[in-house]
């Protein structure tokens, strides 16, 4: 790769070497903190009810993924929380490139509903697209523990 004077790559992409997604509003976060509080049998409909309200949520989809019913549902959940975490990624200058990290809380719902569509794809014999979650992880966060 050809560098610049200082011998540093030069960059041919336009995104952002980092994107760290601004935090879910606060009211969101505390429902949804209190959702995950409720009893057992009355936390997957608590969570959904926050997703109905607040669709944009990642880690409300990520959740709902957690306390899917059955593989499938979980597929659905992961999927959605994963598309709509690519959206609010370019919405925030992301480009295709650049790091996505763990470190930052406010990227985790992201980060988990793209491993959740991993683990749930691999569950229900998806293996390229499991194999495909998994590397785009480890391309995210090159220290992604999973």
């Amino acid at each position: 790769m050809h560098g610049v004077p200082d011998g540093s790559p030069v960059s041919l992409s336009s995104g952002l070497p980092e994107t760290i997604l601004p935090p879910e509003p606060a009211e969101t976060r505390r429902r949804l903190a209190d959702a995950l509080e409720s009893p057992e049998g009355e936390r997957r409909a608590a969570v959904a009810a926050v997703v109905r309200d607040q669709p944009r949520s990642l880690n409300g989809w990520a959740a709902l993924g957690d306390l899917a019913r059955d593989d499938i549902e979980a597929y659905a959940c992961y999927r959605v929380g994963y598309h709509r975490g690519l959206d609010t990624l370019r919405g925030n200058g992301w480009r295709g490139s650049g790091l996505v990290r763990w470190a930052h809380e406010s990227n985790r719902g992201f980060l988990r509903s793209l491993a959740g569509l991993g683990r749930t794809a691999r569950q229900i014999g998806e293996a390229d697209e499991a194999a495909r979650c998994e590397e785009f992880l480890r391309m995210l966060d090159p220290d992604w523990q999973g």
